[in-house]
């Protein structure tokens, strides 16, 4: 005699998880000959077609760096493409003047690129580069150097304020890892 068994979908609490059920689960395979992951990023097979191909994230990967956006273009349809998506693209290029947009990878603080252009470096300036560019302005300014001049000495505390902000943000990212 069999014993009956009693389903888990009854009550409150829901005992069994949301999500899941009995049924398989249908699962897509690659369409690359051979692969057996799951084919869940789906590519076009051509140009404009709704027909797609579903790969697995390795080979869309390799599927997608054959392609070409241009294939098929003539020389001057292809230059007034570029030319739509430059024009598109140029708004950002021109709103860099308010600021928000600045050069650098974003790694660096207003208060380190205000720093970098008192001593004349680029955003991607290193600590050694920091310190060959302060080493060498300094002693241009130096109130040993030159003594009585109060314009040498005001550009020394801007230039030692702007290493010394540089150096302070090297040690925190060092020590942040």
């Amino acid at each position: 005699m069999s014993s009956s068994r009693r389903s888990l979908d009854w009550g409150f609490p829901r005992w069994r998880g949301y999500g899941s059920s009995r049924e398989a689960a249908q699962v897509r395979l690659c369409d690359r000959h051979g692969c057996e992951e799951p084919g869940d990023c789906p590519a076009p097979k051509a140009p404009n077609s709704t027909e797609r191909w579903h790969f697995c994230r390795r080979h869309a990967a390799e599927y997608n760096s054959r392609w070409d956006y241009f294939a098929g273009l003539e020389a001057e349809e292809r230059e007034q493409r570029v030319r739509s998506e430059r024009h598109t693209a140029d708004g950002y290029a021109r709103a860099q003047h308010y600021g928000w947009a600045s050069d650098g990878d974003g790694s660096r603080s207003a208060d380190e690129m205000r720093a970098l252009g008192v001593l004349g470096l680029d955003a991607d300036a290193d600590m050694a580069a920091v310190k060959r560019a302060w080493r060498e302005r300094a002693k241009l300014v130096h109130p040993d150097v030159r003594p009585d001049d109060a314009d040498a000495a005001q550009q020394f505390r801007r230039l030692q304020l702007a290493y010394e902000v540089l150096k302070a943000a090297e040690e925190r990212r060092t020590w942040r890892g």
